[in-house]
């Protein structure tokens, strides 16, 4: 059963609309004070808020804008509720609501905003199942949206090395832990940097992209790294922990060791102008994870190479120039 958050009054016609709703099937509550709706909404997270303007303006824009702000919460469909001389008076692009209802609005025509904002969104939401995350078709629009911004950007590649065997000699159920323990440490240093500037998508599997403004690249990807360091020792078992390595078959059915799961970061440089198309971005990722994957232990890598010619996808016999690359225990190495 869908919920649906009213933060209103509690008079009409806000309880019409709630009977309303509750008679179509979707469970409703209403909360007069954006403070406890807000407690509610991070403790328990419903299907779409309904949110009525004149409670309290200010606190009502701060709870969009914060809501909107958090990579883990921009998805939740947010309908504003205004007076209706209000509508022109409204700047959209800057209050990202999903949609609005004025407060003369009938029981009919909300629910049928109601509807057609949960139409829309799960037409649009690609988030993923496990993570939460925004998918694929987010991110390549995230993508396309900073090629023509201002400013200078990066777009990091983020992917697990050796998490093949770590699923093969832990389970699929331990796997599925420590993507989500990635995706819980890429949230958290990507909002500590970058704030609502920041973006996290996961493309699927244990393959990730974040985007922040370039100056924060490098800080964002040395934090990351050790934090995952760090806390994937807790998905080890304490034998393979002492041991230092996992044993495991190869694809011949060979006992081997191999070290377990850590990452690589693969981080493109963006400004307007240097690419066209989102897969020239990935292209040029690509080139760096293949380089990545020679080194062992968890590493980043932001591509420096100038500008040459008409080279951006690696046409030259050249190497990724190395900056910044962290080794397994935090050292800085050139290749």
């Amino acid at each position: 059963m869908r919920k649906i958050l009213l933060v209103s009054e509690e008079k009409s016609p806000f309880r019409e609309w709630a009977k309303a709703l509750q008679e179509k099937g979707y469970s409703t509550e209403i909360f007069p004070e954006i403070q406890k709706a807000t407690e509610r909404i991070f403790f328990d997270l419903p299907g779409m808020l309904i949110l009525q303007e004149g409670l309290h303006p200010e606190l009502a824009r701060d709870l969009v804008s914060a809501l909107k702000g958090d990579l883990r919460l921009s998805f939740l469909p947010i309908l504003l509720v205004i007076k209706p001389e209000r509508i022109s008076e409204i700047d959209w692009e800057e209050y990202f609501v999903d949609d609005f209802l004025t407060e003369r609005a009938t029981e009919k025509e909300a629910l049928s905003r109601v509807q057609l904002a949960f139409t829309r969104a799960q037409r649009l939401a690609d988030n993923n199942p496990l993570t939460g995350l925004p998918g694929n078709t987010t991110i390549l629009r995230k993508i396309e949206e900073i090629l023509r911004s201002p400013g200078y950007w990066a777009v990091a590649y983020v992917d697990l090395d050796n998490f093949k065997p770590y699923n093969d000699t832990y389970g699929f159920s331990r796997g599925d832990e420590v993507i989500r323990m990635l995706a819980r440490v890429l949230v958290s240093k990507v909002e500590a940097h970058a704030g609502s500037k920041g973006f996290v998508g996961h493309i699927g599997g244990d393959d990730f992209v974040f985007i922040v403004p370039l100056e924060v690249a490098e800080g964002v990807s040395r934090e990351i790294i050790q934090n995952f360091d760090e806390l994937i020792l807790n998905f080890v078992d304490e034998e393979d922990r002492r041991r230092g390595f996992l044993i495991t078959t190869d694809r011949q059915g060979v006992l081997c060791r191999l070290p377990w799961p850590s990452i690589s970061i693969a981080i493109v440089p963006v400004w307007q102008g240097r690419f066209q198309h989102y897969g020239e971005v990935a292209a040029v990722a690509a080139q760096i994870k293949h380089y990545l994957k020679t080194m062992p232990g968890s590493a980043f890598l932001i591509d420096r190479r100038k500008e040459g010619k008409k080279d951006l996808l690696g046409q030259e016999e050249r190497s990724p120039g190395a900056e910044g690359q962290e080794g397994p225990k935090g050292e800085s190495r050139g290749p």
